[in-house]
């Protein structure tokens, strides 16, 4: 066997009932089932000359979220994506995403001036299956990390 040493405990692995995401004001967004955060980095190429291999330098990054959310009531970011149809500009928010160890340690990623982005549910209707709404979201900051998950 090559790796002699596993590089983490499987008995520490998380679980989405491991995992919470909250709004600016530290609450949490209950009706949330499923969330994702992204870094998606776009470098430039170039070919110097006497080169056959393209190379690359660092460009932009981009941080896009995806939401998910179980329709129970009007929450907090179906409220917010409503004000924002209504007065034309969306809102700026803060969002929290949390991972809990089983330590109790905290993987913390704070996302800020995230605004909508692309197609954001208003109703999504399927008969006989749960409803859901989905948001996406793009954050005009970078991530900053609180705490960092532990074992």
């Amino acid at each position: 066997m090559l790796n002699q040493r596993a590089s983490t405990d499987a008995r520490h692995a998380r679980y989405g009932s491991d995992a919470m995401l909250y709004n600016e004001d530290g609450e949490a967004l209950a009706q949330v089932d499923s969330f994702t955060a992204k870094a998606n980095f776009s470098n430039s190429k170039y070919n110097p000359i006497g080169q056959r291999m393209n190379l690359e330098v660092n460009g932009t990054v981009d941080i896009a979220i995806t939401i998910s959310e179980i329709v129970v009531i009007d929450g907090y970011l179906f409220n917010q994506l409503l004000d924002a149809i209504t007065a034309g500009e969306s809102p700026v928010m803060t969002l929290d995403g949390v991972v809990q160890g089983r330590n109790g340690a905290q993987e913390r990623i704070t996302y800020r001036e995230c605004i909508f982005s692309g197609d954001n549910d208003l109703q999504n209707v399927t008969s006989g299956e749960v409803l859901k709404r989905s948001y996406n979201l793009h954050c005009n900051s970078m991530p900053e990390k609180r705490s960092e998950l532990t074992i």
